[in-house]
Order: C-alpha cells, then sequence, then structure tokens
C-alpha cells in the first residue's frame, strides 16, 4: 500500500510540474500523449508494486501465432 501511494506521490509531482507548461504552450497532442503513457506508467508501477507478474510483449505474440497456426493448420492439410 506504501508502495502504490508513494508512486501516487510521484506522478502528482510528475503532472505539477509537466501539466502547466504543456497547458500554456498549448500542445494539446503532447499533453494527450502524455497523459496517456502516464497512465500506463502508473497502472504498471501500481501492479509491480503489489507483487504481481506482467506478461510481456512476447506472450502475447505468442498467444495469436498459435491461435492464427490451430485456426490455418486444418486449412492446409
Amino acid at each position: 500500500m506504501l508502495k502504490s501511494i508513494s508512486i501516487l506521490l510521484i506522478v502528482a509531482a510528475i503532472v505539477w510540474f509537466e501539466v502547466p507548461s504543456l497547458l500554456d504552450k498549448k500542445q494539446k497532442k503532447e499533453l494527450l500523449a502524455f497523459s496517456i503513457l502516464l497512465a500506463i506508467g502508473v497502472v504498471l508501477g501500481i501492479i509491480l508494486g503489489f507483487g504481481k507478474t506482467i506478461p510481456t510483449p512476447m506472450d502475447l505474440l505468442t498467444f495469436l501465432f498459435t491461435l492464427f497456426t490451430n485456426l490455418i493448420a486444418p486449412l492446409l492439410k
């Protein structure tokens, strides 16, 4: 719990420093990209803080290719 609170405090500090400058410069697209990437980082950080494992992108690719292979293999026989 302490790890997730510390992550949120660090994120609040990052937002405190970065967002006003993005708004002053009217960089809406950069603010959107910053927000999305920061949200992904926060979620992943909190998940890791609770001691859970995060699957790698290779696991997703392996699953998709296995599924694709199982669908296509009967058609090629």
